[in-house]
């Protein structure tokens, strides 16, 4: 009972770096995305280009990656509002109008998620 109980836990741990492995390749993805969209994004009424976007959450990602402990997170906690003035970041892609970006980014998740491999 106790060799499996230690097995058990092992395997625990050996399967959690990859989990944050995974978590850290799903925010890489989101990233890309944003730059790679064509999109304008919307910060603080002000219009930027998708590029922009991408730096600009990228740097935010980088200063707080210890919230950002899931996509989930850093779309919640990073890439959804402007930390400053708390109003929602937007973005505006072709004729779907503007869209807030924690839903554009929730979609996209979605879409990595359901990708096999």
């Amino acid at each position: 009972m106790r060799i499996l109980t230690l097995t058990t836990v092992l395997l625990a741990l050996l399967a959690a770096p990859a989990r944050a492995d995974d978590g850290a390749a799903a925010i890489e993805y989101l990233l890309t995305a944003i730059g790679e969209s064509g999109c304008t994004f919307i910060r603080n009424g002000k219009e930027y280009s998708s590029e922009d976007a991408e730096r600009h959450l990228r740097m935010k990602y980088r200063r707080g990656k210890r919230w950002a402990t899931s996509p989930e997170a850093f779309i919640e906690r990073l890439a959804s509002k402007s930390s400053m003035s708390g109003k929602p970041y937007l973005m505006r892609c072709g004729a779907q109008g503007d869209q807030p970006t924690s839903a554009w980014l929730e979609a996209k998740l979605a879409d990595y998620t359901a990708e096999p491999g």
